[in-house]
C-alpha cells in the first residue's frame, strides 16, 4: 500500500473537518456545487465518483468469474451476505432502532429518509476498498478480484430492484427513473468503461502495460475519495454541527450491521472449512459497503440536504475505522479460526 492508504483514517478525519470549516467560509461556492445537476445526477459528485471507482475497477478481470469453483464455498457464503443478509438486515435495523427506539430524538420528517439512506448504504458490497481491506488480512488476491467480479456482476441487475423493494416497504415513493439512472451512472457505465480501457491497455502493452496505469492512478482514486468528502461534508457541515446526536444515532445502526454481517461471513466460512485467507476478506467484503454508489444515489434520488444524503455520509464517516477494527479482529483470530476448521 502507499503512504495515503496507510495513512487513510487521518486523510478522511482532515477531509471531514476541512469541509465543514471550507462549508461555512465558502457557502455560496459548495451550494453551487450542489445545484450543478442534470436529470437530478450531481455532476461535480459523478465525476469524482467515476474518478474514485474507474481506476480500481480496472484490476477486475471478467475472466476471473471462470475461477468461482475454486472458491465456491467462500464466494456462496459472501453472496449470501451481501446480497441475501446485508440489505435486509440494515433495513430491519434502520427500522428499529431509527424507526423505533430513537424516534422521539430525530427530526419527524427525516425518519424514513434516514431508513432510506442506511438502506442505500448496504445495498451494494464494496468494489474499491475491499483490495485494500484484503491485502490488509493477507487475502487471497485470486479470491478477492473474481469475488469482486462477481459482485459487480450481480450489482448491474440486484441493486435496483432491492433498493425498490425495501424503500417500497418503507413506505418511501421510489422515483424508478432517478434510481435506473443511477445504476447506469456509477454502475454500469464505470464497468463498462474500465473494462474497456483495460483492454486496451492489455492489447498494446500487455500486463506490463496495465501496471504501470493502475500506479500512475492510484493517486487520483484517494485524490477523488477525499475531494468527494470535503464537498459532501463542506455541504452537510451545518447539519452535522446542529445534530451532532443525529451522527451518533445514525452511526449506531451501521456500526452494528458491519460487525454482524462480518462476524456471520466468518463463521459461515469457519463451519464450512474454508481456508482462513479466504474466510478473512470474504467477511471483509461481507462487512463494507459501496459507499461511493450509496452517497450517489441518495443526491440523486433525495438531494443534498437530504436525511439519506446525511446517513451514507455517516456511513463514510464510520466506515475506515470500522473496517479496520474488523481487520485488526480477522487478524488476531487468526490461530482461533484455524484451530476450529474441520479435519479433511
Amino acid at each position: 500500500m502507499g503512504f495515503f492508504e496507510r495513512t487513510l483514517t487521518l486523510w478522511v478525519a482532515g477531509c471531514i473537518v476541512a469541509g465543514i470549516v471550507l462549508g461555512r467560509l465558502l457557502a455560496p461556492l459548495f451550494h453551487a456545487l450542489g445545484d450543478a445537476t442534470v436529470a437530478q445526477v450531481n455532476l461535480p459528485v459523478a465525476v469524482l465518483v467515476w474518478l474514485m471507482i474507474v481506476p480500481m475497477l480496472l484490476r477486475v478481470d471478467p475472466k476471473a468469474l471462470r475461477e468461482v469453483g475454486a472458491h465456491w464455498r467462500g464466494m456462496a457464503t459472501t453472496v449470501g451476505v451481501n446480497w441475501l443478509v446485508k440489505p435486509f438486515s440494515m433495513a430491519a435495523l434502520g427500522w428499529l432502532f431509527i424507526g423505533v427506539l430513537f424516534r422521539d430524538l430525530l427530526p419527524a420528517g427525516q425518519i424514513d429518509q434516514y431508513i432510506a439512506g442506511l438502506i442505500l448504504l448496504a445495498a451494494a458490497p464494496c468494489t474499491a476498498m475491499v483490495f485494500v481491506w484484503s491485502n490488509l488480512v493477507d487475502g487471497d488476491p485470486h479470491f478477492t478480484l473474481t469475488q469482486v467480479a462477481l459482485n459487480d456482476s450481480i450489482m448491474i441487475v440486484a441493486f435496483a430492484p432491492i433498493v425498490g423493494v425495501l424503500l417500497g416497504i418503507s413506505a418511501i415513493v421510489v422515483p424508478w427513473n432517478t434510481l435506473v439512472l443511477s445504476v447506469v451512472l456509477y454502475i454500469v457505465v464505470p464497468v463498462t468503461a474500465a473494462q474497456l480501457w483495460r483492454q486496451r491497455l492489455l492489447a498494446s502493452g500487455g500486463e506490463a502495460a496495465l501496471a504501470a496505469m493502475l500506479k500512475h492512478l492510484a493517486p487520483v482514486s484517494i485524490v477523488a475519495l477525499l475531494a468527494t468528502l470535503v464537498l459532501l461534508f463542506g455541504l452537510q457541515g451545518e447539519a452535522i454541527l446542529e445534530q451532532p446526536l443525529v451522527i451518533l444515532l445514525l452511526a449506531m445502526p451501521i456500526v452494528i450491521q458491519v460487525y454482524f454481517n462480518a462476524a456471520l461471513a466468518y463463521g459461515l466460512n469457519r463451519q464450512l472449512g474454508v481456508a482462513w485467507c479466504v474466510a478473512g476478506p470474504s467477511a471483509l467484503i461481507g462487512a463494507s459497503n459501496f459507499f461511493e454508489l450509496a452517497v450517489a444515489t441518495a443526491i440523486a434520488l433525495f438531494g443534498f440536504q437530504s436525511g439519506a444524503a446525511l446517513a451514507t455520509v455517516v456511513g463514510v464517516l464510520v466506515e475506515v475505522p470500522v473496517m479496520l477494527s474488523v481487520v485488526w479482529i480477522v487478524r488476531g483470530s487468526r490461530n482461533w479460526y484455524e484451530r476450529g476448521l474441520p479435519r479433511r
